[in-house]
């Protein structure tokens, strides 16, 4: 049994609107990440690179990117946000100005892949954790939502600004003055963070007075391990987020085949846009519907999406531009959702006292989902030249995670009242 208590606050201020809209603010300048693909265009012929050479320092970084949220989201818990994210703009910095004073292919792998890699991992591991502390459950979906936005909307600016750069300085200095920049931003962004203090209780939040055996609700990373839902969970990710990646990875190939590279730049911009705001949208309809029933919808309408996909070619009407962009923003909202929703539900499932380690081992999903699905899309490229079988095979895995999704449901191991003393 329980007895619902409302906790005072005690005159403590409320910094989590400043938190959140610093984690977003930090998300954006992450966003680093996604100007490779401009970068790499830039590198001129006589640096001697290979396209696989091209491909190493971005693989490179999302490995690390994907690792480090492990190690990095334990130190956020146990120290601070605050630290950790300083050390990661500084990583971020310090691979990119490094990278910038290189040619060679092993160079920008160490600098750009490595070190920035990391550095973006400490950050993004940083953001979220301290900003949904200070708001209710209720809010979980939105707040969480709005700080990872940043990452997705990124590419609208940071892609155009790198191409501006390479134009007119080249791409060592482009490098060197974005590493330059990003390394401030980040640095004094990271500042703002802020967890709230032990015990604090959100506005309104009632909590549980316990007075028998209750449900365990703060998971240790060992113990969440030990749950089948941290599987299915994991699964589920990595087959929601590799959907995704595999799409931006190709993007601006498959959108250029049909309609010209103007329009693809468009179509680029375009999913930007839609990574971005799905993620608040997601969030927010989360918070509202349920994250299962969010999950079920954004899975089935994807893999809807990526059966268009398949049909987007010649004379058909999806292959012209406008219907073009429209589903590649509809792919990359429905990328994003994923963004919002597993770290909402990593929290809802597992807690927030071991939230940072938690999401990381989670968010290893993106990673391996992200570098399988994209290779695997190349590899049935090579043999059929085409994407469909890729798109079908990727649409499959989602009828599967959307299956999951009605199975799954929240731990229910308990406590004894001892262990609640």
């Amino acid at each position: 049994m329980t007895e619902e208590i409302t906790l005072p606050q005690g005159g403590i201020k409320n910094h989590g609107w400043r938190v959140t809209f610093a984690g977003m603010g930090i998300n954006l300048a992450l966003g680093i990440l996604y100007t490779w693909s401009v970068i790499s265009r830039g590198i001129p012929a006589d640096w001697g690179w290979t396209q696989s050479d091209k491909s190493l320092p971005y693989a490179m970084a999302c490995l690390i990117f994907s690792l480090v949220m492990v190690p990095a989201g334990r130190m956020q818990d146990r120290i601070s946000p605050r630290f950790v994210a300083t050390i990661g703009g500084i990583l971020v910095g310090a691979g990119m100005i490094i990278a910038s004073f290189t040619t060679s292919p092993f160079g920008y792998m160490l600098g750009f892949g490595i070190l920035t890699g990391a550095g973006i991992g400490f950050g993004y591991a940083s953001a979220t954790p301290p900003a949904v502390k200070w708001f209710s459950p209720a809010r979980t979906g939105l707040i969480a939502g709005l700080v990872v936005s940043g990452f997705g909307l990124a590419s609208a600016y940071a892609a155009p600004l790198s191409e501006f750069l390479i134009k007119s300085v080249g791409v060592g200095s482009t490098v060197l003055i974005l590493g330059i920049a990003f390394l401030v931003v980040l640095c004094g962004l990271a500042q703002i963070l802020k967890p709230p203090p032990e015990g604090y209780v959100p506005a309104g939040v009632s909590i549980k007075k316990p007075t028998g055996p209750q449900r365990k609700e703060e998971y240790l990373p060992r113990e969440m391990l030990k749950t089948w839902q941290f599987f299915s969970i994991w699964f589920m990710y990595a087959c929601g987020a590799g959907a995704g990646l595999m799409i931006i990875s190709v993007v601006k190939k498959i959108v250029a085949a049909e309609v010209g590279d103007a329009m693809a730049v468009a179509a680029v911009v375009g999913l930007a846009i839609g990574n971005g705001g799905g993620r608040v949208v997601a969030g927010v309809v989360s918070d509202k519907l349920g994250r299962k029933a969010t999950l079920f919808i954004f899975f089935v309408f994807q893999a809807f999406l990526l059966f268009l996909l398949t049909r987007a070619h010649g004379d058909s009407v999806l292959a012209s531009a406008p219907v073009l962009i429209i589903l590649t923003a509809l792919i990359g909202a429905n990328y994003g959702s994923n963004l919002a929703l597993f770290p909402s539900i990593t929290k809802d499932y597992f807690g927030i006292k071991n939230f940072g380690v938690n999401y990381g081992l989670v968010f290893t999903a993106w990673g391996v989902g992200g570098f399988m699905l994209a290779k695997l899309a190349g590899m049935l490229f090579d043999k059929y030249q085409s994407f469909n079988v890729a798109y079908f095979g990727a649409a499959a895995l989602l009828v599967v995670a959307a299956v999951m999704v009605l199975f799954i449901k929240p731990p229910h191991h308990t406590i004894k009242e001892t262990q609640l003393e």
